[in-house]
């Protein structure tokens, strides 16, 4: 297994009132198979699972209508609140602080100074 480098672009992500139709269509334009994450009690995630891949690319989140929906891309950092921290002094407007799931995947959500969301995240320590 390949582990992207720390500040690249290593997932992806869908929020979407509509995941059946977004699953269906890059299902069918890209080949991409989904699977169900329960990582996240209360949250329906599937996580893509793109041609050839042993691990998930990226995910589809279901957000029941409670957010407009979106797409938008996270880079793996070494540490999440550090990166917020970070992101808040050089002029970012954090949209979701610094949270884990139960596999202890941290991630947060930001705002860039040109009005673009986008995600950080960080894997558990091995």
């Amino acid at each position: 297994m390949t582990v992207p480098a720390f500040n690249t672009v290593a997932w992806f992500e869908f929020g979407t009132d509509q995941p059946e139709k977004v699953k269906e269509f890059y299902g069918e334009l890209f080949d991409w198979q989904y699977v169900l994450n329960t990582n996240t009690p209360g949250v329906t995630y599937h996580s893509v699972m793109t041609p050839g891949a042993q691990q998930p690319a990226g995910g589809v989140w279901e957000s029941e209508g409670g957010f407009p929906d979106y797409a938008i891309f996270y880079v793996l950092v070494q540490d999440v609140a550090a990166t917020v921290k970070r992101g808040r002094e050089l002029g970012a407007e954090v949209l979701m602080e610094p949270a884990s799931d139960a596999a202890g995947f941290t991630f947060a959500r930001l705002r860039d100074t040109a009005g673009n969301h986008f995600g950080v995240f960080s894997v558990p320590a091995a």
